[in-house]
């Protein structure tokens, strides 16, 4: 295959992946919704994920701190793998798979809601914080790809993304945290 055919070959397959969503716009409402219910509570967001899936739980974070379009006031948020300090100390002390349990136990309250990014669904950290995000009473999103890995059907809310390759999830996830960030914006 040819340059441009494996250009063509992925536009064409993260069509499909974005376009899948149109099956879910309930949920991708209902979600939104979530998210404005938890900062009308005086809640918090908190967002996690492992590689470009970090990327994208940093992005939703930055954003609703700051702003995505629009001048509004800083909506409490916080990644859960912005600081390296936390990850390389709980790594070190309790394992790779504590680190973001840890802080979740630490930071999480009840109404609080955590939205986990994973295109396996395999991640033992991500289970290990839904497990802590459960026992804090906290509400639990979870943006997934393929078949949704052992987070299947573990969450309150589960999106998943109708593609196998990572980069066509991230990309589908990314446009979650904006049409999210559009309803926020609209709304707050």
């Amino acid at each position: 295959m040819n340059r441009s055919s494996q250009i063509e070959a992925s536009i064409a397959s993260c069509g499909r992946a974005i376009t899948g969503l149109r099956a879910q716009i309930s949920l991708l409402e209902k979600t939104g919704q979530v998210l404005l219910d938890c900062f009308a509570r005086g809640g918090k967001v908190m967002t996690a994920g492992n590689g470009g899936s970090a990327a994208e739980a940093l992005h939703l974070a930055e954003e609703l701190i700051g702003r995505f379009k629009a001048d509004r006031p800083a909506l409490p948020a916080l990644a859960l793998v912005a600081d390296p300090t936390a990850l390389t100390c709980i790594g070190n002390d309790f394992g790779f798979d504590q680190i973001f349990r840890r802080q979740v136990e630490g930071l999480g309250r009840p109404g609080d809601v955590l939205v986990l990014f994973s295109t396996s669904g395999k991640s033992r950290n991500l289970t290990e914080a839904l497990e802590a995000a459960r026992a804090r009473q906290m509400v639990v999103i979870a943006l997934l790809g393929g078949d949704g890995g052992h987070l299947k059907g573990h969450a309150d809310f589960e999106i998943r993304v109708a593609a196998d390759a990572s980069a066509r999830v991230q990309e589908a996830h990314q446009l979650i945290v904006h049409l999210w960030l559009e309803m926020i914006e609209g709304e707050a």
